[in-house]
């Protein structure tokens, strides 16, 4: 059994503990949640002032030019690709998660003209589903969206399978797909890989060059930090460069946008998926809030994940037994993200008290309760907090209280 000593003792000797004091972190909360929304990083909030009032307020203007404000896309792009795998050129920060992948979609399918079907999981994240149901539509219906389980995955591909369309970590258990062998099988279909990142950049190393991977897009405020609603990124392996063509042919998305050109002429390389202006003071968060990982070795980011896992899935066990949790997240390392969930009939009322108590996880439909590691401001010790808080709530029956089942907008 794990004691605080040993606990204190792994803190005292983490490599990533110094991380902790570059965020912002209400004193007495447990925040397990950065799986969701990333901490804020205390560099933005001056640095946002900074653009706001000096870039925007003083220079105006020209800051497209004096502050680089036009090639924020690249810059952040370029921070993100070391993130996950990939080189500089192969990656841009634009649009949401859901207008990125409704860019590659598009771009992939056009690459496989002659194929006629997506293939995904059932159980991924719904708007990956909506968006690939928008662009059947679109397309007409000679296109067949397979959706299926994650063991039928394989299955599923024959030689119709234009594109596979997948998100890495399941958002509802944590559950992690081999990047590589999946895009290998489906490659050997003739099918490419769209990969959804949501829940892996920033979280653990993503090798999406090394697996060969076609297509990826992510978002920028999970594991990122990058703020609420901060901009998404997407990929393009180099290989698809010259030949994918976007579907929304904005005008940042132009070889030369300021030749106001009538008539589109696409950019080189991945630039050629920009769309519109570049969202500024978002960006700039996001390109401030990346600094944090500027001197992080990924793969130390991996171990402390895991073994913060560990130790949580560790100190539930008697939870489990006493109050019917299940867990639902793999024991597998291999096929872990960096985060543990439970299903239990009274989840929703269950993280309410639990959030009450200091101790912030968030729900999931039907009965998931969910906490996001983040080994960046994470501390070992937090973690057994963490699970005697949650014992509490159990013992005390607090979630039986009625305040903690009125359903929230956001769960």
């Amino acid at each position: 059994m794990t004691t605080r000593a040993d606990l204190a003792a792994l803190d005292q000797s983490d490599p990533l503990a110094r991380k902790r004091e570059e965020f912002a972190l209400p004193e007495g909360l447990i925040y397990l949640d950065g799986n969701s929304l990333g901490a804020l990083p205390r560099a933005v909030a001056g640095h946002l002032e900074r653009v706001v009032r000096e870039q925007w307020g003083q220079d105006l203007i020209t800051s497209w030019n004096k502050h680089g404000w036009i090639d924020l896309a690249s810059r952040v792009g370029a921070k993100i690709a070391r993130l996950v795998g990939a080189e500089p050129d192969e990656v841009i920060a634009a649009d949401s998660t859901s207008i990125n992948l409704f860019k590659v979609l598009l771009a992939a399918l056009k690459l496989r003209p002659e194929r006629r079907v997506i293939v995904s999981d059932v159980d991924n994240f719904p708007t990956d589903l909506y968006i690939a149901q928008g662009v059947r539509q679109l397309l007409g219906e000679r296109y067949e969206l397979r959706l299926v389980k994650k063991d039928e995955v394989e299955a599923a591909l024959d030689d119709q399978t234009a594109v596979l369309m997948l998100t890495e970590v399941d958002y509802r258990s944590g559950w992690r797909y081999d990047m590589a062998a999946v895009t290998r099988r489906a490659q050997q279909k003739g099918a490419l890989v769209i990969w959804d990142l949501a829940h892996s950049a920033g979280a653990f190393p993503v090798r999406l060059d090394a697996c060969n991977a076609d297509f990826a897009v992510g978002c920028g405020y999970k594991y990122l930090n990058g703020g609420p609603g901060a901009p998404a990124f997407l990929y393009v392996a180099r290989r698809h460069q010259g030949a994918a063509l976007p579907f929304l042919t904005g005008w940042m998305g132009h070889r030369s946008p300021f030749d106001f050109d009538p008539f589109y002429d696409p950019a080189e390389g991945v630039h050629r998926m920009k769309v519109g202006t570049p969202p500024v003071l978002s960006l700039s968060a996001l390109d401030k809030a990346l600094d944090v990982f500027a001197d992080v070795d990924m793969e130390e980011v991996r171990r402390k994940s895991l073994r913060l896992t560990d130790l949580f899935i560790e100190g539930m066990e008697p939870l489990c037994a006493e109050y019917g949790f299940k867990l639902v997240t793999p024991r597998e390392h291999e096929r872990r993200g960096s985060q543990v969930a439970y299903a239990h009939p009274e989840g929703y009322a269950i993280v309410q008290a639990l959030i009450a108590s200091g101790v912030v996880g968030d729900f999931r439909a039907p009965d998931i309760l969910r906490f996001g590691f983040t080994p960046l401001y994470l501390r070992y010790q937090d973690v057994a907090e963490a699970v005697e808080r949650l014992e509490r709530v159990m013992r005390q029956g607090l979630w039986k209280a009625e305040r903690f089942r009125e359903r929230a907008k956001v769960t």
